[in-house]
């Protein structure tokens, strides 16, 4: 089942997409809210009743009205909190070559996250950024689920059940902020915090039974080989692979649940993909060549993600109308 969440005159709904059209879930049962964040925290209960509906309209047992004119918005538009991981080591161990320095020994140990702005979530369609994130703006192509049952101190064997389902996700970044910021040891925050952006629909699992591979040697947890890419502007930039992630989401929400509670609507990203960046990219492609001619996000790119089984996500970048910098106010 393919979730979403859709706008018509400024009012937020929750529907499921079938064969191209958008259904309004609370249309179809009365029993099932009209919004995301309600339906997420009494998932355990209304899952069930939304798989039906999605079961009665793919098989034409039902034929509810579609909606014509809407406005899709990020599946899960109000997140409890989000996260994000960092489980590609292919990722890793490439961004720290082009840095020169070796890998490091601790990522095959524990898997790691941190904190972002889930006040920033963002959806389909244009993301408005400040004059200093055009400093080094960069896209980072992931995967991330959404959390559907409250959970504490979870162990990985049981924490895919714990997964609502899946979505792309591009965790936008200001690279120049970021950097600064960790001089520091500290962040990332204002370089991650103005934008991360889901969609376009919540793929519930049983959708992609038939990817399911089996983890890495050493690991446990749900694994899919899903083709990931991303294009700017039409020409593909990365191209890699959720089989490749490391460590499985399973193994991350162990470890974000250990002495604290995971929440219904808690979204987890896994962290870059290897090739997911123009960070990785302009790195390696220096390290090989120092002539290269390094590529950042501009003013009116076209950025499509695409994920076998979760769709496609499309973001159009546009500069804020202002001049107003922070970096201009350092000391």
């Amino acid at each position: 089942m393919k979730l979403v969440s859709y706008k018509t005159e400024d009012r937020e709904h929750l529907g499921v997409f079938v064969n191209g059209h958008i259904y309004n879930l609370n249309s179809c049962d009365k029993l099932l809210p009209n919004d995301m964040k309600s339906f997420l925290e009494d998932a355990e209960v209304l899952m069930e009743r939304a798989l039906a509906i999605d079961n009665k309209i793919k098989s034409r047992e039902i034929t509810p009205k579609e909606e014509a004119f809407y406005e899709v918005i990020a599946p899960v538009p109000h997140p409890s909190s989000c996260r994000d991981g960092y489980a590609f080591r292919q990722h890793v161990a490439a961004a720290r070559r082009n840095r020169r320095v070796e890998m490091i020994p601790e990522f095959d140990q524990y898997p790691i996250f941190y904190f972002t702005n889930h006040n920033a979530i963002q959806g389909p369609g244009e993301i408005e950024c400040m004059p200093d994130h055009f400093q080094k703006l960069d896209f980072e192509l992931e995967v991330a689920i959404v959390i559907g049952k409250k959970g504490r101190n979870i162990t990985a064997a049981e924490a895919d059940t714990y997964i609502a389902g899946y979505m792309i996700m591009n965790d936008m970044s200001a690279r120049t902020l970021q950097m600064e910021e960790m001089l520091l040891n500290l962040g990332p925050a204002k370089g991650k915090d103005f934008s991360t952006v889901i969609g376009p629909w919540l793929v519930t699992p049983d959708e992609l039974e038939e990817y399911r591979i089996e983890p890495k040697a050493g690991h446990i947890g749900n694994t899919y080989n899903l083709k990931m890419s991303c294009a700017v502007n039409g020409i593909e930039v990365s191209a890699g692979n959720m089989a490749d992630m490391d460590w499985t989401f399973a193994e991350i929400v162990e470890r974000c649940a250990y002495g604290a509670d995971i929440l219904p609507g808690d979204v987890i990203g896994s962290g870059t993909v290897g090739t997911g960046c123009f960070l990785e990219l302009n790195g390696t492609g220096l390290f090989n060549d120092p002539d290269y001619q390094p590529q950042w996000l501009q003013d009116g790119d076209v950025v499509e993600m695409e994920i076998t089984g979760l769709g496609r996500l499309s973001n159009t970048i546009r500069k804020a109308d202002t001049s107003f910098s922070i970096l201009a106010l350092k000391k």
